[in-house]
């Protein structure tokens, strides 16, 4: 596994816009670029990022920017500006030689699972899923945040489930307030698991399965000694959506040396049948360690997870510690 350099005060940190662009909340984007760099980090925007649009530009374009970020030797790490629907289309664009021949860290969330994936899965370059540029916004006060900022300057954080989550309902327009009491869930009491960390956002990954970035299987087939620890962050996929979701990657060999599965909590969640994503869960998984109602994703607080590393998880009672080894 590749794990490259992590950025030092001063570094550039590169910010681009392979999906949406973020033209529609300028002000809560200049506040991220503002805490980015009282972290201590200078800040390259391609051409796109303060675009209004659910594409920041063509997909060619949005894959040229992403390469002038690789391509530039000044440019240390690369952030995702946001999420959106559409980063799927710069996939055939991308100059995969170029981001192989120029390991980064890359970190973003949600849609940009599209270019997370493919680059750990195929590339085996360690890539960061927690926050987006944009997200950057929430103070630093928040631990989650700060655990964020710690593992971006190369930190070994041991982060911890949190036992309060945001009161408020996703997306809403409020100041985060993380005033609503949380545990994880899970089919075992207790468990000590560790592997290689895969995943991202599912509602992603699914578009992925049976393509040239799926990866999977030569993937697992490099790293079966160590096996691997799933995560998922389910954003709009209703539980029966998510079944057949996890019933596909199943048939196509996901699960296969799978030491643990990580779910976090549904942003949308809904049913059509009145099945219950738990029931979606037992369903397909018998005889490994699941864990649910993670902090993971969408929702607030969320974990930064290090796909690719190396990933000692211990769960006992609805807490869990993750503690991720770039080795």
């Amino acid at each position: 596994m590749i794990y490259p350099s992590f950025p030092k005060k001063g570094d550039v940190l590169g910010i681009c816009a392979p999906s949406a662009g973020v033209g529609h909340k300028p002000e809560e984007f200049d506040l991220a670029v503002k805490n980015l760099k009282k972290a201590g980090y200078r800040i390259r925007e391609t051409a796109s990022v303060r675009v209004d649009g659910i594409r920041s530009a063509e997909a060619s374009k949005r894959a040229d920017e992403l390469a002038e970020l690789f391509a530039d030797d000044s440019v240390n790490t690369i952030m995702a500006a946001t999420g959106g629907d559409f980063l799927y289309e710069i996939l055939p664009c991308c100059d995969w030689d170029l981001f192989a021949q120029h390991p980064k860290w890359v970190w973003g969330a949600s849609d940009p699972t599209g270019l997370l994936f493919p680059l750990t899965m195929k590339y085996d370059i360690a890539t960061i899923y927690g926050m987006n540029a944009g997200s950057f916004d929430v103070s630093s006060r928040f631990r989650f945040v700060k655990d964020s900022l710690r593992i971006l300057g190369g930190e070994a954080v041991v982060q911890k489930s949190f036992d309060h989550i945001d009161s408020h309902e996703p997306y809403a327009d409020v100041p985060l307030e993380l005033g609503r009491p949380a545990r994880w869930q899970s089919n075992v009491l207790s468990a000590e698991i560790s592997g290689r960390c895969a995943g991202g956002c599912i509602d992603v990954l699914k578009d992925l399965i049976g393509t040239p970035y799926d990866a999977v299987t030569s993937f697992i087939r490099r790293y079966r000694q160590d096996g691997l620890i799933w995560f998922f962050d389910n954003y709009a996929l209703s539980a029966e959506g998510f079944y057949r979701t996890l019933l596909q990657m199943q048939y196509a060999g996901w699960f296969e040396h799978a030491n643990g599965i990580i779910i976090g909590r549904h942003c949308f969640p809904s049913s059509d049948t009145g099945m219950t994503y738990e029931e979606a869960v037992s369903r397909v998984f018998s005889d490994i360690p699941v864990f649910y109602e993670a902090d993971i994703g969408h929702t607030k607080p969320c974990l930064t997870m290090i796909c690719g590393a190396l990933l000692d998880l211990t769960y006992e009672n609805g807490r869990a510690e993750l503690k991720f080894l770039c080795e």
